[in-house]
Parts: C-alpha cells; sequence; structure tokens
C-alpha cells in the first residue's frame, strides 16, 4: 500500500516510520526534517528501533491509497487543500481535537476515515524520532458502522507491525480521546509536568473534572460516555504514559501554537456555559498563547 503521511511531526513521523517497514511510505513535512529522511533514511529510537527509508518531501505525492493525516487541528484546512490535487483511494485522520475528518471530507473525493492514536513519540532532530510510548491505532467509518475500507487499512497497518483495532464504534472512540486529551494536555501543558503526574497528588482531580465535564457534554450530543468511564480512561493513560510528554506540553515548550481550541475549547464551545475546568484551562492556554506572540513580535 502507498501510504502518503501528511503531517511529518512526532507521531506522523512515528507511524510513517513503522508503516515503511512493510509499505511504500511517503512523509509530507517541513524542512530540514523531510530532505533529511530523503537524503538519510529515517531513524526510529526508543521502544523499538529501526531504520526505514521512505520518500519524503514538502508536498504531497501525485497519488497514493491513503493519506494518513497527522498535523495539528488548526492546519486541518490547508491539509486538505493540499491533498485535493492528490489522488487518493481513501484518508484516515488520526489527530487530536474533533471536526477534523468533517473538514477533510468537505474537501476530498474519497472516503475519510476516523481515527484515534496512544503511540508516544517526540522528533528529536531531523531524521530521527523517539518512539516514547506503544500504543494502538483505533479507526473506523467516522459516522459508525461497519467498514469494508476501515477492514483493510486495519489489515495494513496490522501487516507492518503497527497496534490497529477496526471499530464500529468511532463517534463514541472520538469522544472518548477528548476526554482523555481534555484531562491531560492542557493541565500537564500548563504546569509543565509529565503524564504520570496526573495519576496523583493536585493533578488527578483536576484532570478528572476535566474528563468528566467532557463526558457531561458528549452526552448531550448524543454519545453514550458515561463520567466514571471517561475518567478511568484518562486514568488508564496517564498511568500508561507515565514519562511522556504531552504533544500540548511539547508545543508550549517548544514555544509553538497549541490545539487547544480543537480540545478543551471544543468542550467549551457546546457545554453552554456548563464546563468550568474545562474554560479555565482554555483560557489560560490562550492566555499563554497572546503573552508568546507578544514575545515574539516585540
Amino acid at each position: 500500500m502507498h501510504i502518503a503521511v501528511v503531517g511529518a511531526g512526532s507521531l506522523g513521523t512515528l507511524l510513517g516510520g513503522l508503516l515503511a517497514r512493510e509499505h511504500d511510505v511517503t512523509l509530507v513535512g517541513r524542512e530540514p526534517h523531510v530532505g533529511t529522511v530523503e537524503r538519510e533514511g529515517l531513524d526510529v529510537v526508543g521502544a523499538e528501533s529501526v531504520h526505514v527509508d521512505p520518500a519524503a518531501d514538502t508536498d504531497p505525492p501525485d497519488s497514493a491509497d491513503l493519506a494518513l493525516v497527522a498535523v495539528k487541528s488548526y492546519d486541518t484546512a490547508d491539509a486538505a487543500a493540499a491533498l485535493t490535487d492528490c489522488s487518493l483511494d481513501a484518508c484516515l485522520s488520526v489527530q487530536n481535537g474533533m471536526g477534523n475528518e468533517s473538514t477533510l471530507a468537505a474537501e476530498l473525493d474519497c472516503p475519510v476515515l476516523a481515527g484515534t492514536c496512544t503511540y508516544g513519540a517526540r522528533l528529536a532532530d531531523p531524521g530521527r524520532v523517539e518512539f516514547t510510548g506503544r500504543g494502538e491505532v483505533v479507526l473506523g467509518a467516522r459516522e459508525g458502522g461497519p467498514s469494508t475500507l476501515a477492514d483493510d487499512v486495519g489489515s495494513a497497518f496490522d501487516a507492518a507491525g503497527v497496534e490497529t483495532t477496526v471499530a464500529t464504534d468511532m463517534p463514541t472512540r472520538l469522544w472518548e480521546k477528548l476526554a482523555v486529551n481534555a484531562a491531560i494536555n492542557a493541565t500537564t501543558a500548563l504546569a509543565r509536568v509529565e503524564n504520570g503526574a496526573l495519576t496523583a497528588g493536585p493533578g488527578r482531580e483536576l484532570a478528572a473534572d476535566a474528563a468528566r465535564e467532557t463526558a457531561r457534554v458528549a452526552r448531550t450530543q448524543g454519545v453514550d460516555l458515561s463520567a466514571e468511564r471517561a475518567v478511568s480512561l484518562a486514568r488508564r493513560v496517564s498511568r500508561d504514559t507515565a514519562a511522556n510528554r504531552s504533544s500540548m506540553l511539547q508545543d508550549v515548550e517548544a514555544g509553538r501554537r497549541t490545539e487547544i481550541d480543537a480540545i478543551n475549547g471544543y468542550v467549551v464551545e457546546h457545554g453552554e456555559g456548563t464546563v468550568p475546568v474545562n474554560e479555565t484551562l482554555t483560557r489560560l492556554l490562550r492566555l499563554w498563547e497572546a503573552g508568546d506572540e507578544g514575545d515574539e513580535q516585540s
């Protein structure tokens, strides 16, 4: 299978590197990373170590069997526009936040699958990605139900050694992932702590409250997600990825824009004033972003 990984940052590069053990992969990202990969190949180190030689470019190829989209949520529209000139059989989003699949589907002629991913990754240097935690890719039809296409993509991922589950309840899975991200990302980013800090102490209940609020909003959207389930998932991920630095923490440490609007901000937008913890986390991250932008301009 020819897979174009659009968004060759930490997660995209890791998944692309693992998939390249079995498939024809093109990493689509920024310089100097993609240039280094094109010249010297890609080193995956950590939980698994492998050297692979995927193609790499700043633009998508003319065609691919699958576009695996791993860009930041605020770049989804640009990724969709870039893919309109690429002949595709399918597209799969493994992004954080909500609404990405709809944005892609509005622009692309191919079917768009929904996905979540709990693999841990950090882009250490151009051409080198750290595999910081084993996880799972869950994928399926974005509206739910069985999908032959999802089965085929799942089989392709399995063949490359990527732990994959094909699910028929992706709307619920996306809200579950949102609850986990709402609990962990902003909290760790603001406190500058690893995920494991949320397994005990003051961070434990703060994260749990954000997850509970997200579950309550999910139920207003017709998704059966209990508060207990949301909290349990957030605590399990915090424990299983205790040494990880969340993607939002990595963004803050690097002085980059965060995905707060598509995560906690999405909960606030749909919570109609009933989500004070998510609202506070969102306001604090937006305050940091505004201040950081001001520092850059000065």
